[in-house]
């Protein structure tokens, strides 16, 4: 059998085919009021990443949901990027997952069994290694392969972190390098190296466990996590819902070099990137000077992206070093957030 590329049927891969922030909150914005009881601790108010539900005093549930169509050929690569991207959204909320669940959507007419099994497969091997079991879910025929994981999680309380939380002064960190999106631009065009592929499948399955660790760490007040919005897109939803200005040196982004090649030398980039900055562009400032590849990189739709820490400037030492023990790789301070009208200024 000729091997199958799973990116033909995909109009766009991983979390760029996430609808665009405009759109999404014009959509948001013509939804009914829903029931809003005080055990609801996080809601849609703020476009976080998860849903989080008060027990007790002690505990709280965290709930999501995240499937994309394919970002890469690999089956099984497939099903690992989509799950690890999926349990992201709890550990942003601070949160333990517990629990997961399949969101299946497969062109049953197109793709052997064997290659959507190898797709599940995946997915069971990352909810494996985060320590939760794999316990159902729900599969549909349809035109683009579809996978993704229904995430739930515990959380006390008193240690949800939001992107409402930041306060003016805390310094911005971020637990992986930018670039991915442009990587899956550069695999559809065939440009992408056997290093990069390698180096996109690395980060793109790393599991943001760090994330409740960090969540103990009193001097970590807000996080999230960076995926199709881009990193500009995902820090102007703290500056928005923290009320809050912010700079970042464009200069400490950790940036993965192939990427960097393919962006500044070829131009390569999705066109979610685009898309993201016609939706939010007015509210982030580039030099006048600075190349347009700098403007792709900042907006390049990151699936399965680290996290954006916002911490008091005394715990950036604790939280480099948690990301460190709990992860294994480095993480970086990228910016600051500042008083001021909600916004990112890029220096």
């Amino acid at each position: 059998m000729d091997r199958i590329k799973l990116t033909q049927f995909s109009h766009g891969g991983g979390c760029g085919c996430k609808i665009s922030p405009a759109v999404l909150t014009d959509l948001l914005g013509k939804m009914p009021a829903g029931l809003l009881p005080p055990e609801l601790l996080v809601g849609t108010e703020h476009a976080d990443d998860a849903a989080v539900y008060r027990l007790n005093d002690r505990q709280a549930v965290v709930a999501t949901t995240d499937f994309f169509t394919p970002i890469v050929d690999d089956p099984y690569d497939f099903g690992r990027i989509a799950a690890t991207n999926a349990l992201s959204d709890v550990y942003a909320m601070g949160a333990r997952p517990i629990l997961a669940l399949a969101v299946v959507g497969m062109p049953i007419d197109k793709l052997p069994a064997e290659v959507i099994g190898r797709i599940l497969e995946g997915g069971a091997t990352v909810c494996r290694e985060a320590g939760i079991p794999l316990a159902g879910g729900h599969s549909i025929d349809v035109l683009e392969p579809i996978y993704g994981l229904v995430g739930l999680g515990v959380v006390d309380p008193a240690r949800v972190k939001t992107n409402a939380g930041a306060l003016a002064g805390d310094v911005l960190v971020l637990t992986k390098p930018l670039g991915v999106g442009i990587l899956s631009a550069g695999l559809k065009k065939d440009l992408l190296s056997g290093a990069g592929y390698a180096e996109m499948v690395r980060w793109t399955t790393t599991l943001n466990r760090a994330g409740e660790r960090l969540a103990e760490l009193d001097g970590v007040h807000a996080i999230t996590d960076v995926t199709g919005f881009g990193l500009a897109g995902h820090l102007l939803e703290v500056c928005r819902a923290s009320q809050l200005g912010a700079e970042l040196a464009f200069a400490d982004l950790p940036l993965i070099d192939e990427a960097l090649a393919l962006v500044r030398d070829q131009g390569i980039a999705t066109g979610a990137s685009g898309r993201n900055w016609a939706s939010y562009g007015e509210a982030v400032q580039l030099p006048a000077d600075a190349p347009e590849w700098q403007r792709k990189l900042v907006t390049d739709p990151q699936t399965s992206g680290g996290l954006l820490v916002a911490c008091a400037p005394n715990a950036v030492d604790a939280v480099l070093a948690a990301v460190r023990e709990v992860q294994g790789s480095e993480a970086y301070v990228i910016g600051r957030l500042l008083a001021g009208a909600a916004g990112v200024r890029v220096l």
